[in-house]
């Protein structure tokens, strides 16, 4: 989710790969620059040069992030590969407030990684134009891993053994559970991986609801953009109905940008501020785009 951390995860390459500037790997890069900036702000207390550029959080917040990150530095062994790295920065980032933590990610992810995960959206999970179920792999996110009950483990373990046994009343009663636990078993490149469930509100925008006059065409927006693909999820507070309200990016698209330049969705002034929403659905209104027809 997002509210959600892309692991760090050393590829095998068949050439060698391109040096950097300094002479290392991209890997030895990556670590290279985490210890060096870590120990900048050990001495300075400043953070790094270009941060901001990632994030829109407050100088306070980023000094925050990397207090934390320093203290898990310290407290560990210095990470010697892109997952052990990852594993410290999640440590350090179970320690920040949810609002923090999702900036942070993206300049984390920006500035060290190219491996990004999200979470997967079904199209059959896309409830109406503005909220979705998102799962997110537990193998992904060093913080979803550890933080799975083990109950829920094992009934993994014992499902697998079932469909050995082709007993598959136990095994489907076996997934229920899991469901019901809040995680899902879902198929990733012919594998089966387990996922846990997170309920998505799209930030800033609202939609008709599904059986509302231009619901079902709103959903089929989202479904077009969205359905069956990866997501990135930038969560920033949870609604009173328990859901994530987030901003949505899929294949490099700001997906409540396109629903309201397309008159799918309306912008939701009363819990955002962005003028550029307010903007994109002017534009939509006198173009006479989606429902505003």
């Amino acid at each position: 989710m997002g509210n959600i951390l892309r692991s760090l995860q050393p590829q095998q390459q068949q050439q060698q790969e391109p040096l950097d500037p300094h002479g290392l790997a991209p890997d030895a890069a990556a670590i290279a620059a985490l210890t060096r900036d870590l120990g900048s702000f050990e001495s300075s207390s400043m953070v790094p040069e270009g941060l901001g550029q990632h994030v829109t959080s407050s100088k306070k917040a980023q000094i925050n992030w990397y207090k934390c990150i320093l203290e898990a530095y310290r407290n560990a062994t210095p990470p010697r590969t892109p997952a052990e790295a990852a594993q410290l920065v999640a440590t350090a980032l179970n320690w920040i407030p949810r609002v923090d933590l999702e900036c942070f990610t993206s300049a984390w992810t920006n500035a060290v990684s190219h491996n990004h995960y999200g979470s997967q959206v079904n199209a059959k999970c896309i409830g109406d134009g503005d909220g979705f179920t998102a799962y997110v792999a537990v193998m992904d996110d060093p913080r979803e891993s550890e933080n799975v009950p083990q109950k829920v483990y094992e009934m993994v373990t014992e499902r697998t053994q079932a469909r050995i046994r082709r007993d598959y009343d136990r095994a489907d009663t076996l997934r229920s559970t899991i469901d019901e636990a809040g995680y899902k078993i879902i198929i990733r490149s012919g594998s089966e991986i387990l996922a846990r469930k997170y309920r998505i509100r799209m930030r800033g925008i609202d939609a008709p609801e599904l059986k509302m006059p231009y619901g079902k065409e709103s959903k089929d927006a989202l479904v077009k953009l969205i359905g069956g693909k990866s997501s990135r999820i930038y969560v920033y507070e949870q609604d009173q109905f328990g859901r994530y309200v987030g901003d949505i990016y899929c294949d490099s698209v700001f997906i409540q940008e396109q629903m309201l330049k397309n008159g799918h969705a309306w912008y939701f002034k009363n819990y955002d501020s962005r003028r550029e929403f307010l903007e994109w659905e002017r534009k939509a209104r006198a173009a006479c785009q989606g429902f505003w027809r």
